[in-house]
This record gives structure tokens, C-alpha cells and sequence, in this order.
């Protein structure tokens, strides 16, 4: 029998020059309580895609927004050149397909007819399968190696068994995209194996396009050659040399660990904590990078010229305290020696106060970006000024907008308090404007530009 389980052509339009799958900014939250923020991804035709990230990052929610099930607070997504809003059910069950963790029947079904459900999009109003759709129920079967369980009840088989099933129930709908959403939970190692050696081949020889949320990431960087670490939004994309950094899932998933090449084979492993190799390696990264002696305050994208050239010019920094989901937490994360964060939208709690205070008692020079200040983190502004006045050099960077004389010019104060452009971002009544004078008074430097910031931080670090 020859297998057919590519997506028939009237099925839906035909993808063009467009990708198959484009989130364009999609925050997200349940009722006040935000999930993630401005999470921007594409997926082309026969890519085959990992997703990574800890317990609660918002990798499952995003599979719903991306099968129809939940709606975006903000932004779109296009599937196949359309806006996914526009699709009808039935019509986009036909595109995409999507795979639990796992399934519980309430009904004693068998294999047969757990797949044969996946045909539901495709029969009429009277529910009836025609030969055409029985023929793609045994080929799904087929395929997923669950033919001769075709007449076992579902539930009384093994979690790999299920799996497989699940994947063919999947296949049934011949769709353009597949969503799972981890399909190697609760199973051994023989079986997750076996579930990811399946959709490798699915992507490989019948052009599935898949996108999989991951635990394991050693699994991940065995199977997908494209991962995506999400953390409330998008943090790394791309192979998984470049998006297993070791520095970068300590900060996302808050635990050290290691990364290299094991003996004998091509694929990263991702070394625990506690081990000898992680051990061995934490301490020759620490002796090859010097502590870091510069902190960055930002927020709101407001600290990315002065990450970006610290981190192109090798000079380890700390950032903070910023909220999850803030795209300048989303580039210290990639790119700050540590990160202190606080939850989104919440605002300076203590404990987050006392590691800022902790933090800043070991660097040497404070650089602080031209962010918006509001109640929640004006406190950033109050222990920078404790930082001036203990004698420590604090630089205030002003916005791009606002041009400023080079600053070893000798300026009058309210010049000075002119060029760092606070008042357009004094959400306080005031004392945001009132510490940021003090600041000056104190010797703060005002900064027009990030290569003046380097080579002061350069003679520091």
C-alpha cells in the first residue's frame, strides 16, 4: 500500500512567499494575570521545531493560541497568509493537528476508532466515512506503527503505545502543521525514543511541519535542528548551538548546568548540576571571566544600546531589577553576566530590594538607562542614589532624542536635568525628577552615548 498522508491541495490555500505560520507580537494573559509578552515567531514548510522552556514560561498556552483554541489579547497570527481569527473550525482542523500530553477517554474506544475521529473534518453533516477517509485511518495506523493494535481498547494500552496513537489520530487529519505538546511526558527513555524517531520521520518523508514543546532538552538537541527557548516570550531562536548556552538556561531555567559535545558523539548534552563535568567547567569559565563590575537599570527597551555594546566590547555587567517579559529581560538574558527580575507587572518587592542592594555593593560603576519611572520601580532611582553618594561612579545615559553636550563640558544644573529628558518620563509626581537631580548633585554623569559609557567602564572593569 502506498502511504498518502501529505495534505490534500484543496485543503486550504496555498502558502506562497509567506511563511506557514507568523506570530506577529502576541501577548497573551488569563483575565489581569499576563502569560507572556510580545512573543513574535515563524515557522516555513517542513521545518521541524523545538520548544524549550521551564514549568509556567507559557509554551502550552502558546500551542493554544496557535490551534484556535485561545485568542490573543494582543497581536496576531497568520497561518498560510491568513489571519487565524478568519478561519473557520473545521477548516482549520484540516491544517493543523495537535498532540497532548496526554489523553483520558471516558469511553472504552479502540485504536481504530480513536483515529478514525481525526477524520472529523473531513465527513458530512450525516457523520458518515467514506472509503476515502477509512483508507487515511489505515494509513495513519500504518505509518505510526499502531495497525495491529487497531482493536485494543485505547485506554489499557502503554503511554508510548497511546502516544503513537495520539500522533496517528493526528495524521488522520492530513494536516499542514503539527503541534504537540511534550509528547516524551511520563514515558521511558525506549519509548520517547521511539515517539521522536516517528515525527523525525514524519518531517523528513512526508513534509510535516512540527512544532514541539520539549522537556528533555538533550532530546531536543538530538531531534530538532531549530530550537526556540521561550521564557514569557521569545528569549533565544535558532540552531542548538546557539540557543543551548550555558549561561543563558541558567538564567531561564535557574539552575547552573553545563553544555558541551559528548565523546563520540555530534549532539550537545546538557550536564546537571552537581556533576564533575559541571563542576570541572564552572570553574574554568570562572576563570577565564572576570566578575562583573558594572550594573545596567533599565526597562522597556531603554537599556538595549548600552547591553549590546558592553557585550560587544567583553565587559561582563549585571541588569536590574527588570520584569519578566520586558524585552530589555529578554536581552540581559542573552547577553548580562545575571539578571535580577522581578514578576511582570509587579513592582520592587523586598526581597527583590535587598538582592538589588546586594548586587550593587559589588561593581564599581552604575549606568543608568533613560527608562520610564513610575511607583513600582522608583526605588531603582533611590538606591542609585545611594550608590552616588558613597563616592561610586553612576552614569545616566540619556535617550536617544535628546541631544546632549559631550559631557566633560561644565553645565549648569538645570541643563543637566534638561539632557537626561526625566521630566517626559516622571510617572511619579515628581520625585522620580527631584532623585535624579540629587544624582547629579552627587557627581552623576550625564552620557549621550554608549561609546563614552565604554571607555569609562573599560578603565573600571
Amino acid at each position: 500500500m502506498v502511504v498518502n498522508l501529505r495534505p490534500e491541495s484543496g485543503n486550504a490555500p496555498a502558502t506562497g512567499d509567506f511563511p506557514l505560520l507568523d506570530v506577529r507580537h502576541v501577548t497573551f494573559g488569563y483575565g489581569l494575570q499576563p502569560v507572556f509578552f510580545d512573543a513574535c515567531l515563524q515557522l516555513a514548510t517542513g521545518e521541524m521545531v523545538g520548544l524549550l522552556g521551564p514549568n509556567g514560561s507559557g509554551k502550552t498556552t502558546l500551542l493554544r493560541l496557535l490551534s484556535g483554541v485561545l485568542r490573543p489579547t494582543q497581536g496576531e497570527i497568520w497561518l498560510q497568509g491568513r489571519e487565524l481569527g478568519r478561519w473557520r473550525r473545521r477548516e482549520l482542523a484540516r491544517v493543523v493537528a495537535v498532540v497532548p500530553q496526554e489523553l483520558h477517554m471516558p469511553f472504552d474506544f479502540t485504536v481504530e476508532q480513536l483515529v478514525a475521529l481525526g477524520r472529523l473534518p473531513f465527513v458530512g453533516l450525516l457523520g458518515s466515512y467514506g472509503p476515502q477517509d477509512r483508507a487515511r485511518v489505515e494509513e495513519a495506523m500504518q505509518v505510526t506503527g499502531v495497525a495491529t493494535l487497531a482493536e485494543r481498547p485505547f485506554n489499557e494500552l502503554s503511554g508510548g503505545e497511546r502516544q503513537r496513537v495520539l500522533v496517528a489520530m493526528a495524521l488522520a487529519q492530513q494536516p499542514r502543521l503539527l503541534l504537540l505538546d511534550e509528547p516524551t511526558a511520563h514515558l521511558d527513555i525506549r519509548y520517547q525514543i521511539e515517539v521522536l524517531e516517528l515525527v523525525q520521520r514524519l518531517n523528513r518523508e512526508h513534509g510535516l511541519t512540527v512544532l514541539a514543546a520539549m522537556h528533555d532538552l538533550n532530546l531536543a538537541a538530538r531531534y530538532f535542528p531549530r530550537l526556540v527557548l521561550f521564557q514569557r516570550g521569545v528569549v533565544a531562536d535558532g540552531t542548538p548551538a546557539a540557543v543551548l548556552e550555558p549561561r543563558l538556561l541558567s538564567r531561564v531555567y535557574g539552575i547552573a548546568v553545563q553544555v558541551g559535545i559528548v565523546r563520540g558523539t555530534a549532539h550537545f548534552s546538557v550536564v546537571p548540576p552537581g556533576s564533575r563535568e559541571e563542576q570541572e567547567a564552572t570553574e574554568e569559565t570562572a576563570a577565564q571571566e572576570p566578575p562583573p563590575r558594572v550594573f545596567v537599570m533599565a526597562g522597556g527597551g531603554s537599556g538595549e544600546r548600552v547591553m549590546r555594546a558592553l557585550a560587544d566590547w567583553h565587559i561582563p555587567f549585571l541588569a536590574g531589577v527588570l520584569n519578566i517579559g520586558d524585552s530589555d529581560h529578554t536581552l540581559a538574558l542573552r547577553l548580562a553576566s545575571r539578571v535580577l527580575t522581578e514578576q511582570p507587572y509587579a513592582p520592587l518587592s523586598q526581597a527583590a530590594l535587598e538582592e538589588l542592594r546586594a548586587a550593587l555593593a559589588t561593581v564599581e560603576t552604575l549606568i543608568i538607562c533613560p527608562m520610564y519611572v513610575g511607583p513600582g520601580n522608583v526605588a531603582l532611582l533611590r538606591e542609585a542614589l545611594s550608590v552616588a553618594r558613597q563616592g561610586r561612579q553612576v552614569l545616566l545615559l540619556t535617550p536617544e532624542t535628546v541631544g546632549a553636550e559631550p559631557s566633560g563640558t561644565l553645565q549648569e544644573l538645570p541643563a543637566l536635568l534638561e539632557q537626561t529628558g526625566i521630566a517626559a518620563r516622571d510617572y511619579t509626581g515628581g520625585e522620580a525628577t527631584r532623585l535624579v537631580e540629587q544624582l547629579l548633585q552627587s557627581g552623576t554623569r550625564v552620557i549621550s552615548h554608549p561609546t563614552e559609557v565604554l571607555g569609562l567602564c573599560a578603565v573600571q572593569a
